[in-house]
């Protein structure tokens, strides 16, 4: 019997696909905090607030945010007002802590270093002077303030459409220097907020990818 010799060929081998790396650059963002728009319509202070920043591997976002704090506010018992516009800036860099990068959405923390410097007016009812019943205007104009701060955030960010994105983030703030000014501590810091508050603050981004 004569057996018939089966040639088989070698079976080609699987390979890995090669992992795909990402680009340092991977693009770039606008946006603008809401909640600090609204403030100004329905609180004694707010911010007009952008932002840009970054995407480097889809895993760090460097990030500048520039505003224009607003307040003019008036004590309703002392009748004491309150009234100022000025720049304030912050720079750092969020991390993004998704596994998931190409989801375009972020679980992040980050951190920030601002600066202000500011001028406010302050003005309030005439003084009588008790003893001879004269009155002497209270109007202070142009006083002049700076403070620099650091602040710890943690948020998350979802994307909506393409290059539309909304996230929120909530911020810790810590006074790192700041000048006493001729009538001691500033009533409202831009970007900052009440001077006396606990540090606590938040927003409200839309974003777009450019």
């Amino acid at each position: 019997m004569v057996r018939d010799t089966i040639q088989t060929q070698p079976r080609p081998i699987a390979l890995e696909p090669a992992t795909k790396k990402e680009p340092l650059l991977a693009g770039c963002s606008v946006g603008f905090d809401v909640c600090g728009t609204v403030m100004t319509l329905v609180t004694p202070f707010g911010q007009y607030e952008g932002m840009f920043r970054v995407n480097l591997k889809k895993r760090f976002f460097p990030t500048a945010e520039l505003g224009l704090g607003v307040s003019n506010h008036t004590d309703e018992t002392s009748n004491i007002k309150y009234k100022t516009a000025s720049p304030y800036l912050r720079l750092g860099v969020d991390y993004n802590f998704l596994k998931d990068r190409h989801s375009g959405n972020r679980l992040f923390g980050g951190i920030r270093l601002a600066y202000t410097s500011y001028k406010f007016d302050l003005s309030a009812p005439d003084l009588k002077d008790p003893i001879y019943g004269t009155t002497v205007p209270f109007n202070l104009i142009g006083i002049k303030g700076n403070m620099l701060w650091s602040e710890v955030m943690f948020g998350v960010e979802a994307k909506i459409w393409k290059f539309f994105h909304v996230g929120w983030s909530v911020r810790y703030k810590l006074r790192l220097h700041e000048s006493k000014t001729e009538v001691d501590n500033a009533w409202y810091v831009p970007g900052y907020g009440r001077y006396g508050s606990n540090g606590l603050g938040g927003s409200f981004n839309v974003v777009f990818d450019i």
